[in-house]
């Protein structure tokens, strides 16, 4: 049984780890599996949840929700049902996947007949089949996992770019003379970006900011001519 918990951190942003919601209905039709499913859960950190959801289970991890149907007894007999059901939900969640215990040839020959009759979308949303139900619920589990380590990470990477961008802004408006980070920083939560103020005019910048006369008037010139913005400034 594979153990999560060292990659798990870069999920958490809290003291508490994720959450997976599993569905009322789904555990009581699968009661004899749920000390496992519990178990599992705990030893990866996350906290399990029982209520009335259309989804078999959703996983809240790294400020990501990931939905799965967990099919754990396929027959064809079954089909429309179930990707009615899926239709229907994928509707509803970005991020849906379904699992399918599927044994035996039989069964997957049967599942990938009905797949391409289905009308369903091919990977919209991304069918997993199996072999048994921990297998099942060991890739539910790494799936969701995976989706909230990277929404954090594109978390990161979009902090980092802002930060990055706020640091060109501050140089950009501390070469100004007279205008130091109190200024530029007033200017960036005011009137915002530096294509914005380069545009705004003197009574615009007085308006919106607490720029004494002087300073925005120096503004309007840096951007507006030539012969201010490329001569040599001297502390």
């Amino acid at each position: 049984m594979a153990d999560l918990r060292a990659d798990q951190r870069a999920c958490h942003t809290g003291s508490t780890g994720g959450v997976c919601m599993m569905s009322n209905k789904w555990k009581d039709e699968h009661s004899s599996f749920i000390s496992f499913i519990s178990a599992f859960l705990s030893t990866n950190a996350f906290r399990l949840n029982i209520v009335p959801i259309a989804p078999d289970f959703i996983f809240n991890c790294g400020g990501v929700s990931v939905a799965f149907v967990f099919v754990t007894s396929w027959h064809p007999d079954n089909a429309p049902l179930t990707y009615g059901r899926v239709h229907k939900l994928k509707e509803q969640f970005a991020h849906l996947y379904v699992v399918l215990i599927l044994p035996t040839e039989e069964q997957n020959h049967s599942f990938v007949c009905s797949y391409f009759k289905s009308g369903i979308n091919v990977g919209r949303p991304m069918f997993v089949p199996v072999l048994d139900l921990e297998m099942g619920f060991e890739k539910i589990v790494k799936i969701a996992h995976a989706r909230g380590v990277c929404k954090q990470l594109d978390v990161v990477t979009r902090m980092k770019a802002e930060a990055h961008g706020m640091d060109a802004f501050l140089r950009v408006f501390t070469s100004i003379p007279g205008i130091d980070n109190h200024d530029a920083n007033s200017l960036n939560q005011t009137v915002g970006s530096i294509e914005a103020i380069a545009k705004a005019s003197k009574d615009c910048l007085l308006e919106n900011t607490d720029l004494s006369a002087d300073k925005a008037e120096t503004i309007v010139r840096f951007f507006r001519e030539p012969k201010f913005y490329l001569s040599p400034k001297f502390d």
